[in-house]
């Protein structure tokens, strides 16, 4: 069977069984705990927990997940390459009962599907079970239910259960959610894949490739509870995953099971040859399917062979990790998720280097359409999303090839200074801050060449910047409060701007007081929304409120010590509703903003986070740059939804009707409730027909009019693929405009004076000046476009004036070196001038067949350009003008060099221009 047929083989056969097949989870969690979706049953955690009632009928499941495993609690980035069957992205075919059937049915359908449909030989086949180590503290009891099941399937194929059930403790068989919660025994499939297949289970949970874990069935049974004891749950669960990669390893590469002489490998699947083959077309390298005895290997001592084929499975697993997280929205960057990235491709780079790819081209987006055409069909995000794929791998690399050269020659000149086998953590912090190189990747290089590195110095440089990093922020929150609460404080501020509530708790902590009511109309600063501030009124008394703050369900008003407050006082609660009104346009603007970027830069805009206050939005996206067309065609977008003065509703619904309706905005890494709020611009409401609709639990004006205007202050990058935009609505728009209508006067009054100041001197050479553009606009976007124009006229002005002027030096300098190769001797010389007339100097030297030695120095009022020439003469006298620039840029803090005969440098002390020549007249004298 294919890998394809494999696939689809398991999905009918659980569809047969009644199970409804779902579409797989984003790799963007909807748990804010995990870095990547990392296991199958991650989409449906809160029908384990009871919080939510899975929407199946009968409640069963079954799909195919993507999944990673590259940071976190689950990482098997280390392994990938050394052995056949550990990778960063893979998949997890996976069968669910959602309080339907159990134990029984979950264990006879596995053994169905691998034995009876698949012709797994059940000899090879060993079943663990929950056997709790008393000794160790392990929970709950020996799972005979299991075992009693396997032992009747075993029995019916003459085998011996006791040879076959294997026993296991907490580690192996015992699944926990966290450290209380849903939790229970697994039972999980092993394979001995040993040419003779007569290991008796001795391999089984032994880390061995010879013995490979196949699939996992978890038993939701029990609740953990806080003192360490265990209770049944209400509804009974089944949580399955089979190794989709795996599976496929075993099928083909054992011909349907008649041939286990050889090595299986999943990189000798279908599933990767497809890559491996056009990484040997692009590298023109041939992959051997070889590994090396343990993933614990001494790295330094593999032969290149061997160096090759790692390389090889290494890049054949990133590619995959890297086109699959960027088709959800998971750019390379900086920080958490997006840095686990970023290190997973800096690596694949790397061990390109082994394959030939020395970095002149990306080499990572070749393979993106071998990976679009055998994962397309199933996961069509990979189709739509191909060039942006491809766009981000080839920027990100490009960027890293630049980084990595550099630091790559430091590195190799720091392994020939280096003595004693050990790479120092300051220079190895130096990789990391000046050449971008994660520590995993000096790492695996010292590994390549058989030195230790000493990382404790690396963590203790890493902390000391991480320390100067905070001090280097202002204090402006107040800090996180510390003490829970039990309370749930109902929000009445969607309908209300005061209430009277009632005191339920107060604490003190740092001079002030949390006062916790039983309902308020303040907002608690959520999803990038700003807090509200407003007043406790107490005896026609205003109390001001500086903060709220969420405290699991309840909310905290901030208030001064002093104030007299009891618990089960009724109080007045007074928002700021002038404050308020000023965020709510702006979060209202966001969505429109959102809409906007969909319709006229792309669809596959994807929100990245945002935040909304009183003076301006932030609002971060994946995406390229906008042109400056594009961003005045978002501003009109948005204006002119504004000028419609469109409807902004909202109403609430089942998560379970909306979450999959594409025309509503929601975020992966949010987590929704059982009910959602769902906020509509446009349409009608009730219908779901507006033309922006977003999952949001924020506040909103009523209408796009209250908007007033909308504009775009600033759009720049703050990581690779990541945009931010930041604009003002209202009166902080009119604010921003007046502002910056000023500041354009200004810059346009400066570029006119200076085109009139070039056009007089461009009358003087006696030549054509440049024509002054004209407008009469006021308006702030006509007049951008104005000083646009003005600049690019002060730009050919200045061109012109330049070369006239290095012209007019030029001839002078030819006259110059006349004089001097009729004289003879040498020359040194200083001019006016930038780089461009130090290059024409030496042309004239060149072009005239000066055999003496020349050097210049031009004077650009920014910084000193110099040059170098030696012809026959003076290289005869010694004279070397790579040398010569070395020596006389030092003196003025610069640096350059070249050739014997020509030479080129720059420095920026401009005033060390007569200690130069005075050296140079010297040294040439």
């Amino acid at each position: 069977m294919t890998s394809t047929e494999i696939r689809q083989s398991f999905i009918d056969f659980f569809e047969e069984k009644k199970h409804t097949i779902v579409p797989s989870a984003s790799l963007l969690p909807q748990s804010p705990g995990l870095l990547f979706t990392n296991a199958g049953m991650n989409q449906f955690v809160d029908y384990f927990l009871g919080s939510e009632k899975p929407p199946y009928e009968p409640a069963r499941a079954t799909d195919t997940q993507k999944c990673i495993r590259a940071g976190g609690k689950h990482n098997d980035l280390d392994d990938v390459g050394y052995d056949s069957y550990h990778h960063t992205f893979f998949e997890m075919l996976g069968n669910w009962s959602f309080g339907d059937y159990f134990k029984e049915e979950a264990i006879e359908w596995a053994w169905e599907l691998i034995v009876e449909k698949w012709g797994f030989p059940a000899e090879r086949l060993y079943a663990t079970v929950y056997s709790p180590d008393e000794a160790a503290g392990d929970p709950s009891s020996f799972d005979q239910e299991s075992y009693d099941f396997w032992e009747k399937l075993f029995k019916a194929k003459n085998l011996d259960p006791k040879k076959h059930i294997v026993r296991g403790d907490k580690k192996d068989n015992f699944w926990m959610m966290g450290n209380t919660g849903p939790c229970g025994p697994s039972s999980e499939l092993h394979v001995d894949i040993t040419p003779k297949g007569d290991t008796g289970g001795k391999l089984v949970n032994k880390d061995s490739d010879e013995c490979i874990e196949i699939w996992n069935l978890v038993f939701v049974q029990y609740n953990a509870n806080e003192d360490g004891t265990f209770t049944e749950l209400p509804s009974k669960h089944v949580d399955t995953g089979m190794g989709f990669e795996r599976a496929c390893n075993i099928i083909q590469n054992t011909k349907q099971f008649t041939d286990f002489s050889n090595k299986p490998s999943n990189y000798a699947t279908d599933v990767f040859t497809p890559i491996i083959k056009k990484l040997e077309e692009l590298s023109g390298k041939e992959y051997k399917d070889i590994y090396p005895k343990s993933v614990d290997v001494d790295k330094s001592k593999l032969d290149s062979d061997m160096k090759t084929a790692i390389a090889f499975r290494v890049i054949a697993d990133h590619i995959r990790t890297l086109a699959f997280s960027i088709a959800d929205g998971i750019n390379p960057g900086n920080t958490g998720r997006n840095y686990v990235i970023r290190r997973i491709l800096r690596r694949a780079v790397n061990y390109g280097r082994t394959l030939n790819f020395l970095g002149e081209q990306a080499f990572l987006p070749d393979l993106v359409d071998t990976i679009v055409e055998e994962f397309g069909e199933v996961f069509p995000e990979l189709k739509t999303r191909a060039e942006k794929i491809k766009k981000t791998l080839k920027s990100e690399e490009e960027t890293f090839n630049r980084t990595l050269a550099k630091g790559l020659v430091k590195f190799k000149k720091e392994l020939e200074t280096n003595k004693d086998k050990k790479l120092a953590g300051d220079f190895a912090f130096q990789l990391y801050d000046t050449f971008g190189f994660p520590l995993d990747l000096t790492e695996i290089l010292c590994q390549q060449n058989g030195i230790k590195l000493d990382t404790k110095k690396f963590d203790e440089l890493m902390l000391k910047q991480k320390e100067l990093g905070k001090k280097g922020q202002k204090d402006q929150v107040i800090k996180a409060l510390k003490f829970k609460s039990e309370v749930v404080t109902k929000f009445v501020g969607f309908f209300s701007n005061s209430t009277k509530a009632n005191v339920k708790e107060i604490h003190e902590q740092d001079g002030i007081k949390a006062v916790i009511f039983d309902r308020t109309p303040f907002f608690a600063e959520m999803g990038g929304q700003d807090g509200d501030t407003g007043w406790l009124v107490i005896d026609d008394k205003k109390i001001p409120v500086t903060k709220v703050s969420k405290i699991g369900d309840a909310v905290a008003h901030i208030v001064s010590k002093d104030i007299e407050i009891k618990v089960d006082d009724v109080i007045g609660l007074l928002i700021d509703r002038s404050r308020r009104t000023k965020i709510e346009k702006h979060h209202t603007a966001t969505h429109l903003l959102n809409w906007a970027l969909k319709e006229i830069v792309s669809e596959d805009t994807v929100q990245q986070g945002s935040s909304v206050t009183t003076d301006r939005l932030r609002f971060d996206f994946t995406g390229e740059a906008l042109t400056k067309d594009q961003v005045i065609e978002v501003e009109n977008k948005v204006n002119e939804a504004i000028y419609q003065g469109d409807a902004v509703s909202w109403l609430e619904k089942p998560y379970t009707e909306v979450k999959d309706n594409k025309d509503i905005t929601q975020f992966f890494g949010d987590k929704y409730g059982e009910r959602v709020r769902v906020v509509q611009i446009g349409g009608k409401m009730e219908q779901l027909d507006g033309y922006s609709m977003e999952l949001c639990g924020g506040t909103h004006v009523n209408t796009t009019g209250e908007l007033e205007i909308f504009k775009i202050k600033s759009e720049g990058a703050i990581s690779a693929g990541v945009r931010r935009i930041e604009a003002v609505v209202g009166s902080a728009a009119d604010s921003y405009i007046a502002e910056r209508s000023e500041e354009l006067d200004i810059e346009v009054e400066e570029s006119l004076k200076k085109i009139k100041e070039l056009n007089t001197q461009l009358k003087e050479f006696e030549v054509e000046t440049v024509e002054i553009p004209t407008t009469e606009s006021a308006d702030l976007v006509d007049k951008e476009i104005y000083l646009h124009a003005l600049k690019e006229a002060v730009v050919s002005a200045d061109k012109a004036v330049k070369k006239k002027l290095t012209a007019k030096i030029a001839s002078q300098a030819d006259e110059m070196l006349s004089a001097a190769i009729e004289t003879g001797g040498n020359i040194v010389e200083k001019f006016d001038g930038d780089s461009d007339l130090v290059a024409e100097l030496m042309n004239s030297c060149k072009k005239k067949k000066f055999a003496g030695a020349a050097f210049f120095v031009a004077d650009d009022g920014q910084k000193l350009h110099l040059g170098a020439y030696v012809g026959t003469d003076g290289i005869s006298e010694g004279f070397q003008a790579g040398k010569l620039i070395q020596e006389f840029s030092k003196l003025a803090g610069g640096k350059g060099g070249g050739k014997n005969d020509t030479a080129r440098g720059a420095a920026p002390q401009r005033d060390k221009a007569a200690e130069i020549l005075k050296q140079a007249k010297k040294k040439l004298a």
